[in-house]
């Protein structure tokens, strides 16, 4: 039969066909698979420059169909990313997609993006991971392979792929990461009486000498700060809640109520006592369960507006450098400095919520009372005294 004669007979019903296609200059295959729900018809293509190319791909559709597999042939990683980012993680934070997003955005879709799913090997997947190896940390080279074998496991879940080729890819060694830092007690010292009288120096002060974490502290309210406990004991933070979308801590067993030192006690008391005339010179009355460290539009801070106010705040105190540290290495400080007076680390694992003393952010106990007093008592006597902060400035805005 001659390819004229191929060309012209028209398919039978449920056989595949093969015909030319002047306007992409290629040859098509389709396979009849009926009609939709909606009256048009189904016959999924594939295209190729030669009769024997597309047969080949004709055959691999139909075992995909046969399979179950249900994906259009020219469905991309990119695509196939894109929807592991909006139907993939309902229910987890903004901030957290928004995370996944930038590296997919950076790091997947411009390397992988334009391929298309059905036609990823394994080899290639590896061929990718080492290139990103030499420019990323290994744990971020670890959060971008999980997001591609995450992508490919929902479009496998849903059939539009037979397998998950990331699943097949080891994973080579990245770049050393950024090592954490602690404050020298000499830095910290500076630190401390830098912006005294300002919110962020307050912030500072209870996450340098309690260990609270960022994500704790932006949303505290003054209903969980004791400077003058009603029963004469030490002053305590009830660590309690977070920015976490349901309002707790990082787990259940972060909470815990940790006794301030004095000199925490002190800045945040002349704190509260500057925010209420501010409040009272505004007009607006001051609530007990009204945030410590609100915004200017009185709601919590983001994180980016701590970082920033925490770096100018590290200007101040003679850092060359500020830009190299987090708000996050207030809290390894707190940690370093205890244990470079003599604090037992099983002491530091409680003041900080862990529970066990070989990690640092995965695993918590619970502690809500008695509070937990060692660390507070250490710090009064590693900074000693209480704060100048009694008559510090009025509140900054």
């Amino acid at each position: 039969m001659t390819d004229a004669t191929e060309r012209s007979r028209k398919a039978g019903n449920g056989e595949d066909s093969i015909y030319w296609d002047k306007s992409k200059q290629r040859y098509v295959g389709a396979v009849s698979r009926g009609y939709a729900p909606d009256g048009k018809r189904r016959r999924p293509k594939v295209y190729g420059k030669t009769k024997t190319e597309v047969r080949s791909k004709l055959r691999t559709l139909k075992k995909e169909l046969e399979a179950g597999i249900k994906a259009p042939a020219r469905y991309t990683i990119e695509q196939a990313v894109n929807d592991w980012l909006v139907h993939g993680l309902k229910g987890r934070e903004d901030s957290s997609i928004a995370a996944y997003r930038s590296l997919a955005n950076n790091h997947v879709v411009p390397d992988l993006g334009k391929a298309q799913l059905r036609d990823l090997k394994a080899e290639e997947v590896d061929e990718w991971l080492e290139s990103r190896a030499e420019e990323l940390s290994h744990e971020t080279l670890k959060r971008v392979r999980a997001i591609l074998r995450r992508s490919i496991g929902h479009a496998q879940r849903r059939g539009r792929v037979a397998r998950n080729v990331a699943d097949l890819a080891e994973l080579p060694e990245g770049q050393p990461g950024r090592p954490s830092k602690s404050l020298t007690l000499e830095q910290a010292e500076k630190v401390l009486r830098a912006k005294e009288g300002t919110w962020i120096h307050a912030y500072v002060v209870l996450a340098l000498l309690v260990g609270v974490r960022t994500e704790e502290a932006r949303p505290l309210t003054w209903s969980h700060l004791h400077t003058a406990p009603s029963d004469g004991g030490r002053p305590y933070v009830d660590v309690w809640r977070s920015v976490r979308r349901k309002g707790d801590t990082k787990t259940r067993k972060s909470r815990r109520s940790l006794a301030m030192p004095q000199q925490a006690a002190a800045v945040m008391d002349a704190y509260r006592r500057r925010q209420q005339e501010a409040w009272a010179g505004a007009g607006v009355e001051w609530q007990e369960d009204g945030l410590v460290f609100p915004g200017e539009d009185g709601k919590e801070r983001t994180s980016t507006n701590v970082l920033r106010n925490f770096r100018g705040l590290l200007r101040e105190a003679g850092f060359t450098k500020p830009h190299e540290w987090t708000t996050r290495e207030l809290r390894t400080s707190a940690v370093s400095l205890l244990s470079d007076h003599g604090i037992p680390i099983e002491v530091i694992a409680r003041v900080v919520g862990h529970s066990g003393t070989a990690t640092t952010e995965r695993v918590y106990r619970k502690q809500l009372r008695p509070v937990i007093t060692e660390g507070a008592e250490a710090m009064d006597v590693i900074f000693g005294g209480e704060s100048s902060d009694a008559q510090g400035p009025s509140l900054e805005a």
